[in-house]
């Protein structure tokens, strides 16, 4: 576990150097801070970086990261009705609502253009979620031309 971040007085003492003097580090953005409320903590990684101290490199490249693919199509269904393509837009939307927090995200987008009764849909999602939603649409285009 991390060790909390210093406040200003603290790294005051650490360096040797005047609150005010830190402060002024801290606003010109030569020592990274994050501010909470109307005080500012320094992280030991940006107090050991500022100071000229050794920092550990992260364990591997990608430590802290998660692999994750994600797929992004359009389709464009040409000849579809208003009816047709409310009923294929909800159906996506609704597919879409109630993931968990631990899901994947899943993005759709729809633009109807009622002069050329053409739908595009954008999806944007892991390659399995991005799949079913390219399956529905499957389904539900060959149900409007049976």
């Amino acid at each position: 576990m991390s060790q909390p971040p210093y406040s200003v007085q603290q790294v005051a003492d650490l360096l040797g150097l005047h609150v005010k003097t830190v402060r002024a580090y801290v606003r010109d953005g030569r020592l990274k801070a994050v501010r909470i409320g109307k005080q500012y903590r320094i992280p030991r990684e940006e107090l050991d970086a500022f100071a000229g101290r050794p920092v550990a490199p992260p364990a591997t490249e990608t430590a802290g990261r998660h692999r994750r693919a994600e797929a992004s199509c359009v389709v464009r269904v040409e000849a579809i009705s208003r009816k047709a393509m409310d009923r294929l837009s909800t159906l996506l939307m609704a597919s879409t609502i109630g993931r968990g927090p631990d899901e994947e995200r899943l993005r759709v987008e729809t633009i109807y253009d009622e002069e050329r009764a053409e739908l595009k849909i954008i999806l944007i999602g892991s390659p399995d979620d991005t799949a079913e939603l390219l399956r529905l649409v499957g389904v539900m285009t060959k149900e409007e031309n049976q």
